[in-house]
């Protein structure tokens, strides 16, 4: 009887146990499959203001308050934006002074919380750049897609998408220099967005279903005057922008691709974000099995989705529909420019090499240090745009 009591207690606790890790995982999976937008992705540290001065703003010590670079300081009803750390400025111990370049709305005072963000811009690109631009509703899978579309004299459009904790004014960044460069600029929204369609689950799905919603646009763009397209895409946007490329059926108009800290290990990224969140190791492989039981995402432990991602490569594990044509198996995919970095923690950057070293010929990879994940930008505004801008002149 003792034996047969002791076993029951023992099943009992190993389904309470199990029960709890589900919860857990499940719990911890929302790290990414809930990342919202426009809210800082687990990991970036809330900074204290603890001073502000003409042209200059102090800020808690940490490694993020030290990035180089130009990036927005976001708060919870307030944004400006900052340039580099000033090392001759005299500060306390504990606090590190960086320029401030603007302040977009609200205002600064000691002892707000604040984090950096990769959005130096806010509004829409008449508020925040002075661009004449027509708000658009693009008809996208489950429904309207908000967009902006600014005029250019070229017949090659970019669109550009944005990705995880981030929304369409992450496109701002490069608007300006798209634009003096006579490109028409769409910048769509797409699902799970402010403003656009919810998805039927209520949950990201790092590209794999989103990226139908650029699939529309592009669709809007070549139904409005577009002869090519190139796809520029950040984080998940850029994992869109791949899927695109190799499934859409009017990949044959994708001229080409700029990828900003591209996605391309779910399972990875999603791994890093619930640590992010103190999540403890042993949860981490619950966490990516509660991800698959509520996406359906497939599996690619070990980075192997970054293969999976080069366009224009059959797989048999890919849902029918999403195949690409068998003809296109043996298709380079279009001259591609990859924009990242060792210090990404969110998109490892060894991924990116991995896909670079795939079409050597046909794929670049910049390598951007000191840049957190889709900021590459950010680092240097200028070295990214030039590097940017040899990559357009031929495709002009």
């Amino acid at each position: 009887m003792r034996t047969v009591k002791a076993t029951a207690a023992a099943v009992t606790a190993a389904l309470a146990a199990g029960a709890a890790g589900i919860v857990a995982g499940r719990i911890a999976s929302d790290a990414g499959l809930k990342a919202p937008p426009g809210r800082p992705l687990p990991g970036e540290p809330r900074l204290t203001v603890h001073s502000t001065a003409a042209g200059r703003i102090a800020l808690t010590r940490d490694l993020a308050a030290l990035r180089p670079g130009t990036y927005g300081l976001a708060g919870d009803a307030s944004h400006a934006v900052v340039g580099d750390v000033l090392t001759a400025e005299a500060h306390s111990a504990d606090s590190v002074v960086r320029r401030l370049e603007r302040v977009t709305h609200g205002t600064l005072a000691p002892g707000d919380k604040v984090w950096l963000t990769p959005n130096a811009y806010v509004g829409d690109p008449k508020s925040a750049l002075g661009l004449d631009h027509t708000d658009v509703d693009i008809p996208g899978e489950l429904g309207a897609l908000p967009a902006w579309f600014v005029p250019g004299r070229r017949d090659t459009w970019v669109i550009a998408v944005h990705g995880l904790g981030t929304t369409r004014e992450h496109a701002l960044n490069i608007m300006e220099f798209l634009h003096r460069h006579r490109f028409p600029v769409l910048a769509p929204t797409h699902r799970g967005d402010v403003g656009a369609p919810r998805p039927p689950d209520g949950l990201n799905h790092f590209g794999e279903t989103e990226w139908r919603d650029l699939d529309a646009a592009m669709r809007y763009a070549v139904d409005h005057g577009a002869r090519q397209l190139v796809l520029h895409g950040w984080s998940t946007g850029a994992t869109m922008a791949l899927r695109a490329a190799a499934r859409s059926d009017l990949r044959d108009r994708v001229k080409g691709l700029v990828l900003d800290s591209p996605v391309l290990s779910w399972e990875l990224t999603l791994r890093a974000l619930a640590a992010a969140r103190h999540t403890p190791g042993v949860l981490l492989p619950l966490a990516v099995r509660a991800a698959q039981g509520r996406t359906g995402l497939p599996s690619d432990h070990s980075g192997l989705y970054a293969d999976r991602t080069v366009p224009y490569a059959v797989h048999e594990d890919r849902p029918r529909e999403d195949r690409p044509d068998d003809k296109d198996h043996d298709r380079p995919p279009p001259p591609t420019l990859v924009f990242h970095g060792p210090d990404d923690t969110i998109a490892p950057w060894n991924l990116s090499r991995r896909l670079a070293a795939t079409h050597p010929d046909r794929i670049t990879l910049h390598t951007v240090r000191q840049a957190p994940h889709a900021a590459m930008w950010n680092a240097d505004p200028s070295a990214y745009e030039e590097t940017l801008r040899r990559f357009l002149t031929p495709l002009m």
